[in-house]
């Protein structure tokens, strides 16, 4: 009988919830040495600058034009550390898979035992290593591929609204495939009775069905986490319809609505999709993402660790983000 290593008393339940459910169980990354101040710390220092996001943000979760991006400067991996343990900061290490073989090798191996598991292949894998402070948030969003938190340290609220509420619409779903909207969407303070709310502990991972828009508050500590994405291959056939409906019917000027993935009708709108998208005079138009400009520098002085590069502007002031530029996702979506 097969016994994973990282993953903690997944029943055959819960293994079929996590398909189609809001789903929470337990897994053993606390346990591993890669996640203790020195370690952080360490690999804060070895973590190229370009793929180091520092962020911070408000506290009303309805103004997600506070969300802002900074700059690390020169400070070494423990000053980063110390300073976002007290003050209002979200650091995100990118493609921390691809830059260090450590993480790569734990995620790696979660994933093959997720895949044993499940008895489904899981490709495309990425993860990024969130670092965050004690009360920062994550605004309303929703990611295309599928995710899954594997919380480390610290304490945090999660509130997952269920995709069968309605809250997100189809069109919606296909604006964001498509790079016409961002990741970020508009939230009302009225979805929240709708949510899922986890209040997510170390040795804690929660996952959503894709797509699933979510949002996050830190309520203690220090919080650590692992984010990890894949591919199913139904994940993938499910963003070819979404994005075959959008593209069809703008070409074609109706029909196209149906996001229904299996059968032959679903097939058919994957197989075209993939091939107009090759085309350059009628295929769509790559995603293109969103990049806030860097508004501020973290310091070790200021108490919360921010000091605004615009002196004229306080930090956590709202940023016109209908000045956002757009960057490219750093996970494949499609192929």
């Amino acid at each position: 009988m097969f016994q994973p290593t990282l993953l903690k008393k997944w029943t055959d339940e819960q293994i079929d919830q996590m398909r189609s459910a809001i789903y929470v169980a337990g897994h053993r990354l606390a346990e591993l040495p890669l996640f203790t101040d020195e370690a952080l710390a360490r690999v804060l220092d070895k973590h190229p600058r370009k793929d180091l996001g520092v962020n911070t943000m408000g506290c009303d979760p309805a103004r997600r034009q506070d969300w802002q991006e900074g700059d690390a400067g020169n400070l070494d991996g423990h000053a980063l550390l110390e300073i976002t343990k007290r003050g209002r900061l979200w650091l995100n290490l990118r493609r921390v898979m691809d830059h260090h073989s450590e993480y790569h090798d734990v995620v790696n191996t979660l994933y093959d035992e997720l895949e044993t598991l499940c008895g489904e292949g899981m490709f495309n894998r990425s993860a990024n290593l969130l670092i965050s402070s004690p009360t920062a948030i994550v605004y309303y969003h929703l990611d295309c591929p599928a995710n899954m938190l594997w919380h480390i340290r610290g304490q945090k609220r999660v509130w997952a609204y269920p995709l069968e509420t309605g809250i997100v619409s189809p069109q919606t779903i296909e604006a964001v495939l498509s790079g016409e909207k961002s990741e970020e969407l508009a939230y009302r303070p009225e979805f929240d009775r709708h949510a899922k709310v986890v209040d997510l502990q170390p040795g804690q991972m929660i996952t959503w069905p894709q797509d699933t828009p979510h949002r996050v508050v830190n309520t203690s500590g220090l919080n650590v986490s692992l984010s990890t994405e894949h591919m199913t291959r139904r994940a993938l056939r499910k963003n070819n319809v979404y994005l075959a409906n959008h593209h069809f019917r703008r070409l074609l000027g109706r029909g196209f609505t149906s996001t229904e993935i299996e059968g032959p009708a679903a097939a058919l709108k994957e197989a075209a999709i993939r091939i107009v998208r090759r085309l350059p005079i009628v295929g769509p138009q790559p995603p293109r993402g969103f990049k806030y400009p860097i508004s501020f520098q973290v310091n070790p002085r200021v108490s919360n660790g921010v000091r605004p590069l615009d002196v004229s502007r306080p930090a956590n002031t709202p940023l016109d983000v209908s000045t956002v530029d757009q960057a490219a996702n750093d996970v494949p979506i499609l192929s």
